[in-house]
């Protein structure tokens, strides 16, 4: 149950028109719910926290996430599942048609009603990728950010071996509240951008790259012995987590 359900039922019943016992049936799912024997939903997350619970698919049967999704939906205005493979999207979307799939960001939603259009000059944040090899982590990120309510933008392929491509969205970078780099090989382009802007800077390693690269663990490294200062860093491929560090930053300062 989201903030606004709750508010809402709190009204109806400051109006009369719903008595104290039916409002507290309806609030008994607070604060957690069972799905079956494999989940214990956290569906009291969004008073705390601002968002629901969003569902990490990987290492999950179709059915199983098809039956959390389901549960979460009906307690919050709006759902999200990641790490989603196509097949486990077709079976999700059998049983809830409302829910839209990405593959690029491996991103299973679920929204009702359209959202208010953000102002042009709202606070945002900049996600940024060295190659279009770490698209899938860097649009986890970005979708996850926009399906928060946040307004993003997006410099994609302007990794350090062309540097000039970099320097061309400056002013954008710069602009920009909070900043998410996403780079596999060597993991170079988090300093190099932790050196141009002032605006809180999280990086994400990729496990984009040859042998060498030890599926990100090369990026993370140098990404935590990052020569710019104040640069924080999540774990590999995880675009969500940078996203949500990024939203909790534009949150502060927009509540």
């Amino acid at each position: 149950m989201d903030p606004y359900k709750i508010r809402a039922l709190l009204e109806t019943v400051q109006r009369g028109e719903t008595d104290v016992d039916t409002a507290l049936e309806q609030l008994r799912a607070l604060p957690y719910t069972d799905v079956g024997d494999f989940a214990r939903l956290d569906t009291h997350r969004a008073l705390r926290n601002g968002l629901p619970e969003t569902v990490f698919c990987q290492g999950k049967t179709p059915e199983q996430v098809a039956a959390i999704m389901e549960r979460l939906w009906s307690a919050h205005e709006r759902v999200m599942g990641t790490r989603v493979v196509p097949e486990m999207a077709d079976f999700v979307r059998a049983r809830l048609p409302e829910a839209r799939y990405d593959a690029t960001s491996r991103l299973l939603t679920l929204e009702r009603g359209a959202r208010p259009a953000l102002p042009a000059d709202a606070p945002y944040a900049m996600v940024v990728c060295a190659g279009t090899a770490d698209l899938p982590v860097a649009e986890e990120a970005a979708q996850t950010l926009a399906f928060a309510g946040q307004r993003v933008e997006r410099a994609y392929d302007v990794g350090v071996a062309g540097l000039h491509r970099l320097l061309g969205e400056l002013p954008r970078l710069q602009a920009a509240t909070v900043v998410i780099t996403v780079a596999g090989m060597e993991g170079a382009l988090a300093s190099v951008v932790g050196g141009l802007v002032a605006a809180p800077l999280v990086a994400v390693p990729t496990s984009v790259g040859y042998g060498a690269s030890f599926h990100g663990l090369s990026a993370l490294l140098t990404m935590l012995n990052s020569c710019a200062a104040g640069v924080a860093v999540v774990n590999i491929d995880n675009g969500f987590g940078a996203a949500i560090f990024a939203h909790a930053v534009l949150r502060s300062i927009t509540r």
